[in-house]
């Protein structure tokens, strides 16, 4: 009879339509006195059939009911235990997370409340497992399965909803942050169970069999967990303190390199953000000249470099786009001499994209600076091969046909380089001068070509705009001022821009091809008085 009496009393407390003081004491009582097994069964289903916007509400009520009936349990208590976690966790993830801290303070959907309680549901289970490790060295059957249980409950909860949460804040907001105490909390209760971190993050594929059933479904989501462990941990510094120092700044970088591919792959802006800042902070780790050439030839360095350069060049986002090309940049100074050589030469023969080539051709010429103030040499950028280099770098991708405007950074700091190494090696006249000239003519006489074709081209195009201006303004003064209106209707319809800005993009264009212009004759002068 309790138990039939219980679901209708939930019913009644979650309409709020009055004062439920008398419902809740008796829910209260009939949870203790009624048989478990029912009484879970009842607190489940409404759990699952909670309307879409009590979501909330529903968590937070129930959850204290369902872990009293889940105390009194014995035996069967680990699996009934999974069963209410993952219907808690699965109405949970509806909630939509806040991207603004101020979002998050008001907690209109309840996901900090949510998130709240289901840490105050757990801590009774994990202080089980803490208390059963102290008294007893030999784990029991039913203490690993509540392990197990709480282990993948934490894993789920790292990719839904940490994954999506936005964790760049000032520490003063985290302090007060909902979301940043469920993180912690999360974190607290691996190392609790007997779930190193760096056994989570590490050595996962290393488990033992009869671990291995939390993770043996769904192995991609497993991985984004661990990728948002790995980005508390090394980004945030969550539980830093319990994570063992003796792990080389290599090593974590390769194993990070799984989850930081993961992240960079998709297009949500707080997976790809973490994947940049886990990145980030991973190379920041390094030495100078970490990055050696087999390390490179891996697999996911590869696919990590693939995403890289997809955000540079695609991504909407300004941030993302600016972080990309900070971390780039930061990747390129950890190579070593060899790895940079070979770097540089096979990504100018596959890349297409010019403004990432002008980054490459300016470290190009920044290494051959800091190298020439260095003691130590690098042999990589030295004599032929320096020269074997260049023949593969400067160049212009489609010959005579180049588009100089769209190709317009890479032509100017191939010509910046190359000014600079001749400037460099008039004075002492080494054995690559020779060489060098040979690169700076070729490439001046084809890039000639192509000055001549595209500044006639901008010039017609400059003149055939003049020219049709002066027609519309003849056309303005011999029609009426509606049919004049009308035809500038049409015009501004069927054109891609306004006159003005066409002739401002033209002006522009010529200009450029003006600086390239003085920059080939600064070159030619170089190599005529070396002559």
């Amino acid at each position: 009879m309790g138990s039939g009496l219980l679901g209708l009393l939930v019913e009644e407390v979650m309409r709020k339509e009055r004062d439920h003081a008398h419902c809740q004491s008796v829910i209260t009582h009939l949870v203790k006195i009624c048989n478990a097994g029912d009484v879970l069964h009842i607190l489940l289903r409404h759990v699952e059939d909670t309307d879409p916007n009590a979501i909330a509400d529903s968590i937070t009520f129930l959850t204290q009911h369902i872990q009293t009936v889940l105390i009194r349990l014995g035996d069967t208590k680990p699996a009934l235990l999974g069963l209410a976690l993952d219907a808690l966790h699965k109405q949970m993830t509806k909630l939509p997370v806040p991207y603004l801290h101020k979002q998050e303070q008001e907690d209109e959907y309840g996901l900090g409340r949510s998130c709240t309680a289901l840490m105050t549901f757990v801590q009774p289970f994990v202080q089980e497992v803490k208390s059963q490790d102290t008294t007893s060295p030999v784990t029991s059957s039913s203490s690993a399965e509540l392990k197990s249980v709480l282990l993948k409950f934490c894993m789920e909860s790292l990719r839904e909803p940490l994954l999506e949460v936005q964790f760049d804040r000032k520490a003063e907001t985290s302090q007060n942050s909902a979301l940043w105490s469920f993180a912690t909390e999360i974190m607290a209760i691996l190392p609790a169970i007997q779930e190193p971190l760096c056994q989570l993050l590490f050595y996962h594929r290393l488990r033992r069999k009869d671990d291995m059933r939390v993770v043996k479904d769904n192995g991609s989501r497993q991985t984004e967990s661990r990728a948002c462990l790995a980005y508390l941990l090394l980004v945030q510094l969550i539980a830093m303190e319990v994570f063992p120092a003796v792990f080389s700044p290599v090593f974590v970088l390769q194993c990070n390199m799984e989850y930081i591919d993961v992240l960079l792959s998709r297009k949500d802006e707080s997976w790809v953000l973490k994947g940049l800042q886990l990145y980030d902070k991973s190379l920041g780790r390094l030495l100078d000249n970490s990055l050696s050439i087999e390390l490179l030839d891996m697999k996911p360095f590869h696919s990590v470099l693939h995403n890289l350069l997809k955000i540079m060049m695609e991504c909407p986002i300004q941030h993302l786009k600016a972080k990309a090309i900070m971390v780039f940049q930061l990747f390129i100074e950890k190579l070593n001499g060899e790895a940079k050589h070979k770097f540089f030469r096979c990504f100018m023969k596959t890349s297409k994209h010019a403004g990432v080539e002008s980054v490459i051709l300016k470290n190009i010429q920044n290494h051959l600076v800091h190298s020439s103030k260095s003691r130590h040499k690098d042999g990589w950028f030295e004599g032929t091969l320096l020269i074997s280099l260049l023949r593969e770098t400067v160049s212009l991708p489609e010959g005579p046909e180049t588009d100089l405007l769209h190709g317009m950074d890479r032509v100017m700091v191939s010509l910046n380089l190359l000014r600079y190494l001749l400037i460099k090696e008039k004075k002492n006249l080494t054995n690559i001068w020779t060489d060098l000239c040979d690169i700076a003519e070729k490439y001046i006489k084809t890039l000639r070509v192509c000055l001549t074709m595209s500044k006639s081209y901008y010039l017609a195009e400059l003149k055939k705009l003049h020219d049709t201006k002066k027609i519309m303004a003849k056309e303005l003064k011999d029609i009426t001022v509606k049919k004049s209106m009308q035809h500038m209707v049409r015009n501004e319809k069927s054109g891609p821009m306004p006159p003005e800005a066409q002739d401002k993009v033209l002006q522009c264009a010529l200009i450029t091809h003006d600086l390239m212009e003085s920059l080939v004759v600064r070159i030619e002068e170089l190599i005529e008085e070396q002559v």
